[in-house]
């Protein structure tokens, strides 16, 4: 049968406060560069994609096609419905 002894403790919580220091210390060293590298692939494939819409849309539309894309520039506002008249009440004292 073992014994728990108090020096058996003791080097059990060193080594865990070390771990966990040394965790710290190499996670400030490269958390940011594993960071970078995650944003700067995240941004390649997005760009990627992009690109393959666009040749896949380009692709899509003929040659001798020609395509007019009609964008309204004055905006009719909408028209409020109308429910009755307006009456302005005059206060009687």
């Amino acid at each position: 049968m073992q014994v728990a002894s108090f020096s058996g403790f003791i080097k059990t919580l060193f080594y865990i406060i070390a771990f966990y220091y040394i965790f710290r210390f190499l996670a400030k060293l490269f958390l940011p560069l594993l960071i970078k590298k995650v944003v700067e692939k995240a941004g390649q494939n997005m760009q990627q994609h992009q690109q393959r819409q666009y040749q896949d849309s380009w692709q899509n539309t003929q040659r001798d096609e020609t395509i007019i894309f009609n964008t309204p520039n004055d905006k009719k506002p909408r028209e409020t419905k109308k429910v009755g008249d307006y009456v302005d009440y005059e206060e009687l004292e």
